[in-house]
């Protein structure tokens, strides 16, 4: 990214955080999802929270483990519930995960392994429901697409205290993420708790362009609102053009009217992503 980008998208770091922070949970949203399928809420770490979706019907069924966002201070997964009631309507087992977060003094890597765990948590919940799990996806939204990112293409590289036997991720999908954090200046300041100018090497290490030739077998499906006046779609064609270098499979969908508080609602995008689901191979982990 040149220079002149980069103190562009540095002068306008307060302003997105506002914005951003604003989008994770707006007035009007559902206080529970409604479906039948909630099996129920639980802690799979200590204080941190994740909702469980069962499929109707036992068997084999893929498992979504769906991240918010929040500029990496929140991590409200309420506006993620209608979207994972609807991929469990599809024989999609799903599981909204929070994680812990910059205003709880949690820093880089604490979140990574926070959803690194939630994947395996979700898998052996599975397994204890008589699911058997087909592909493994993790999905996130905004900051939590770089979350989900990292967790996907570095495995257990940032796994820490997590009980759960370890998981395989076989898919990513992304909904209009910041995954290019050097590019936000103060906002991932919650994040890593330092600016990008102390350290760099620290920075780079949550970035996951640092690791977009890891995992080249893994698909990714990344989103961006063609209406999105948050966060600009250049984050997800330049993070989907570095994924194709690498060698990864990456479908890119600009969907005409969607926002950056939109993208995520099941009528805008679950038939996408259930779609692409049914087209990914069983688990090659």
């Amino acid at each position: 990214m040149s220079v002149r980008r980069r103190w562009i998208f540095a002068g306008a770091g307060t302003a997105l955080l506002l914005a951003l922070a604003a989008i994770a949970l707006r007035p009007g949203q559902p206080d529970r999802a409604s479906g039948a399928r909630l099996a129920g809420t639980e802690n799979y770490l200590a204080g941190v929270a994740a909702d469980v979706y069962l499929p109707a019907h036992a068997g084999v069924a893929p498992i979504v483990v769906l991240v918010p966002g929040g500029s990496w201070r929140s991590a409200d997964r309420r506006g993620l519930w209608p979207l994972a009631e609807l991929l469990a309507e599809h024989q999609i087992m799903a599981v909204t995960a929070t994680y812990r977060v910059g205003s709880a003094q949690a820093r880089f890597p604490t979140p990574v392994a926070d959803i690194v765990c939630g994947i395996d948590f979700a898998v052996q919940r599975a397994k204890s429901a008589g699911v058997r799990p087909g592909p493994v996806i993790v999905l996130g939204h905004s900051a939590g697409a770089q979350l989900a990112a990292l967790a996907a293409l570095t495995g257990h590289r940032f796994a820490h205290g997590c009980p759960y036997a370890p998981a395989c991720v076989d898919a990513l999908i992304g909904l209009s993420g910041a995954y290019e954090v050097m590019s936000l200046a103060d906002m991932a300041d919650a994040l890593f708790g330092v600016p990008a100018g102390q350290d760099p090497d620290l920075w780079r290490s949550g970035d996951p362009d640092t690791y977009a030739a890891q995992r080249p077998n893994l698909p990714a499906l990344l989103a961006h609102g063609a209406a999105d006046t948050t966060l600009s779609a250049t984050f997800t064609q330049a993070f989907a053009a570095r994924l194709t270098e690498a060698g990864h499979e990456v479908r890119v969908e600009i969907v005409p009217g969607a926002t950056h508080s939109t993208i995520y609602r099941p009528e805008v995008i679950g038939s996408r992503i259930v779609t692409w689901i049914a087209g990914l191979p069983a688990s090659h982990c």
